[in-house]
């Protein structure tokens, strides 16, 4: 069976807070290690005000203690934004608590727009220095040396495992010199999908994982009905627009049509960018996730789905993971 987990970037709903985001991350978090989901990631955003996670260490050592066995880590933190030695101090400190449950995804962006990565000290020329501060990370993370000035404590030792994620050939190319598993970012930007994939493949060089691990990321909206179904997407359908038109908020209520409050260029664009994506039915979603199973050779799948209403996610999440137990049977 391939694994499949969750990336939850703790949507604030429109008329809902911070706090309750937060709390239904928590709640997400323990009904999906008890539906078989393998990690559960949380992404690094700033000055996003439909997104709670951007402490994503903080939320991630909350998840981890309102869950036993489950993996859970970063999809991802955003690496120009920090000092590798904080990261790794702070997810050092998470695998020492929790030794084999922490993942590590970095991002090369900043995840935010320029003002803020400026405000967050670091500044857009961070993403330059993106691969030498992986290899800086994977470093502090080993049994440290004798004569090491610099040491990571706690971290040095933990070999927290390393994600690279991506979402074009640069971070294909990087995961496959460094010999990291790799996860593309195929839930909004999956324009250079196949390609990168390939080319992980291709070139990959066995380091910290011995063989290529590719994960693929789809969103996924799972109901009773197809209609039901499709109106849950809207809402992130509408976040999404939103967000290009320089709009953002909190996570918009779903409505009947897309197509209603979208141009049918704004649609199109937006339903390009989010076109990795499964929903209906159950019997529906098995068949577009089969296909790109099929279609992608994944090695894990990372399922994710911006729904405003918390009953109404937590249904699709069991949904889709009695989906991917069916298609494993």
């Amino acid at each position: 069976m391939i694994p499949y987990s969750l990336l939850d970037l703790s949507p604030i709903p429109e008329g809902g807070s911070a706090s309750d985001a937060l709390h239904n991350s928590l709640d997400l978090a323990q009904h999906a290690e008890q539906w078989g989901y393998t990690r559960y990631w949380v992404a690094e955003h700033h000055n996003m005000p439909g997104i709670a996670s951007s402490a994503t260490a903080v939320l991630i050592g909350q998840i981890l203690a309102a869950t036993k066995t489950m993996r859970v880590g970063s999809g991802g933190i955003m690496l120009p934004n920090h000092p590798p030695l904080v990261i790794a101090e702070q997810f050092g400190t998470l695998a020492t608590l929790y030794p084999d449950r922490v993942d590590l995804g970095l991002g090369r962006a900043p995840g935010t727009d320029m003002k803020t990565a400026a405000a967050l000290r670091r500044g857009m020329a961070g993403a330059d220095r993106f691969p030498q501060d992986v290899v800086e990370l994977i470093e502090l993370f080993q049994k440290s040396k004798g004569d090491q000035p610099v040491r990571a404590i706690p971290g040095e030792g933990t070999k927290v495992p390393i994600w690279v994620l991506g979402s074009s050939l640069f971070g294909a190319q990087l995961a496959a010199q460094l010999g990291l598993p790799y996860a593309f970012a195929s839930h909004f930007a999956p324009d250079a999908l196949e390609e990168a994939a390939a080319l992980y493949r291709h070139r990959f060089t066995a380091g910290e994982t011995p063989k290529p691990r590719f994960m693929l990321a789809a969103n996924v909206f799972v109901a009773d009905t197809e209609e039901n179904a499709r109106r849950l997407r809207t809402s992130p359908q509408q976040g999404f627009l939103n967000l290009r038109r320089g709009t953002p908020g909190p996570l918009p209520k779903p409505v009947s049509s897309f197509e209603e409050v979208a141009s049918p260029a704004e649609a199109r664009l937006v339903n390009s960018a989010l076109r990795v994506t499964a929903v209906g039915t159950k019997t529906t979603v098995a068949a577009q996730l089969r296909d790109m199973i099929d279609r992608y050779q994944p090695d894990e799948i990372m399922l994710t789905g911006m729904i405003h209403d918390h009953q109404a996610r937590l249904k699709s999440f069991k949904m889709a993971a009695d989906v991917m137990q069916e298609l494993a049977a």
